[in-house]
């Protein structure tokens, strides 16, 4: 895909020795649970995921989605007990790496060092735009912010043609995210659909009108740049 920065040959030869097989997990599956630690760090090869936190009552806070591309565990990697747990929101396939030959990867081959020093600046960037979207924008503009946001991810890796443009989250999750009651989100979804921005399905929402969120969320949409691939 051309989302991403090729390898050069060593840097091929070495992710391959890294690599120690792949995972298959179903819909709901948790794959790294808070307070575990795990020898395990992931690429996502394909499907959908999301990182998040819970308090003792129950209540989660969906702290940001993962697609095809990134990596999971690196927190576990650097300071020993992951401080979030992710879950599986479709069927996926991982890339696993063994945790422990980490330090290699930044010994010997310090581009993919850079990479994965790469890969956690974006995810604070990323970050940084949800704070603002929770601490700023309206609920509606949180909402067109949110899906205008996972559309453009699924775009910049091959999942927004055809039925792509379904997002596969429910109210629930977007409810999470936003920190919203779920009767809240209802209505702002609602809202959304009345403009035709979206159409809600039973566990999916079709965008209909990428644009129209963007302006709703006075979003630019990300910055156009290659990224690398673990």
């Amino acid at each position: 895909m051309d989302t991403f920065r090729p390898f050069e040959p060593q840097e091929l030869r070495f992710v391959s020795s890294f690599k120690t097989g792949e995972l298959v997990a179903e819909t709901g599956t948790t794959l790294i649970q808070e307070g575990s630690h795990s020898a395990h760090l992931y690429t996502l090869l394909s499907g959908w995921a999301f990182r998040y936190k819970m308090l003792s009552d129950g209540r989660r806070q969906i702290l940001n989605y993962l697609l095809p591309g990134d990596l999971l565990g690196l927190q576990g990697s650097i300071i020993g007990e992951m401080e979030h747990s992710v879950e599986a929101l479709s069927p996926l396939v991982l890339c696993v790496f063994q945790r422990d030959r980490l330090n290699s990867l930044f010994e010997n081959q310090p581009g993919l060092g850079f990479d994965i020093t790469w890969l956690a600046a974006q995810e604070e960037r990323m970050l940084d735009e949800h704070l603002l979207s929770l601490g700023r924008r309206t609920a509606m503009e949180r909402a067109a912010y949110l899906l205008a946001f996972l559309y453009h991810r699924a775009a910049s890796v091959g999942l927004a043609a055809g039925r792509g443009r379904h997002i596969p989250i429910t109210q629930q999750h977007v409810a999470d995210t936003l920190g919203l009651s779920i009767v809240h989100t209802n209505k702002t979804l609602r809202k959304l659909a009345d403009r035709s921005l979206i159409r809600w399905l039973d566990r999916s929402c079709e965008v209909l009108d990428l644009e129209g969120l963007m302006a709703i969320a006075e979003w630019d949409g990300p910055p156009e740049r290659r990224r690398p691939l673990i």
